[in-house]
């Protein structure tokens, strides 16, 4: 009696043959997908999520976004760190990367104008920004660190311009980036703090809380403007796809979002 033997069909080898294939397809796909590297002052970052995402639609790619204050930024930029664009909250940033040889000439422009605001929780009603520092029930004010964060520059400004003299009227906390600043009023630590608008167009957006009566926008005469200035990074000076990420925030669909998370544009 002749023994049997199991040959396998040659179907089952074709589709192993062809899923391997595939696996190894979508692996080279990956490896070539661009990974962009986005430092992002911290009051941009939600924006700057929102903005890869629209970029990215459609095509192979990822932003892997850094936030953080932007002077810490720029040192860490200046240490080497592998960044390919930087989204920085004011334009001194910007400017001393692109003198010093970081970021590539003629690269820098605005993409925003920040809006500093001051949020109170529970201000009961709208008044005037002079009035609502001037009330005795407010003791704890939180400032970005103004020495690494332009809206803590600006806050500070404005407080001199005001006349006000930020420690001996109040207990300051200081947060290292507004986005921290912004934490210590949320949380109750502070119990108000000059913060940017587009946090508190993202913070009402996510809690679902109506905030426009805790909110007064601080006239933008009483301090320098927050230009918020971007830059092709050196080591990214080839890279196609971080030139065409930053001609995306200059153009219309990019405008769209930055206003929308509560930015004014370059251009008003």
């Amino acid at each position: 009696m002749r023994a049997s033997t199991s040959v396998q069909p040659p179907c089952r080898l074709t589709a192993a043959l062809a899923g391997l294939l595939c696996l190894l397809a979508c692996v080279a796909a990956r490896a070539d997908a661009a990974v962009l590297r986005v430092a992002v002052a911290a009051n941009f970052r939600e924006a700057a999520g929102q903005l890869c995402d629209a970029y990215f639609a459609g095509r192979a790619g990822r932003c892997v976004i850094t936030a953080g204050a932007s002077g810490l930024l720029y040192a860490k930029i200046a240490q080497g760190a592998p960044f390919d664009v930087f989204l920085s909250a004011d334009a001194s940033r910007a400017t001393a990367l692109e003198e010093h040889g970081y970021a590539v000439r003629g690269s820098r422009f605005t993409y925003a104008v920040g809006r500093l605001v001051l949020w109170r929780p529970g201000l009961a009603g709208a008044t005037d920004l002079r009035g609502a520092l001037a009330d005795p029930d407010l003791r704890t004010l939180a400032i970005a660190n103004p020495a690494t964060a332009p809206y803590g520059a600006a806050a500070i400004e404005t407080l001199q311009r005001l006349g006000i003299e930020a420690r001996e009227r109040y207990r300051v906390v200081q947060g290292e980036s507004v986005a921290q600043a912004f934490q210590f009023v949320a949380s109750g630590a502070a119990e108000a703090g000059f913060v940017a608008l587009s946090q508190v167009f993202e913070y009402a957006r996510r809690s679902g809380r109506r905030l426009e009566a805790e909110v007064i926008v601080v006239d933008s005469s009483l301090h320098a403007p927050i230009e918020q200035q971007a830059v092709l990074l050196e080591r990214a000076a080839a890279m196609a796809e971080a030139r065409a990420f930053l001609e995306f925030l200059r153009g219309p669909a990019g405008r769209r979002i930055i206003e929308e998370a509560g930015y004014a544009s370059p251009s008003a």
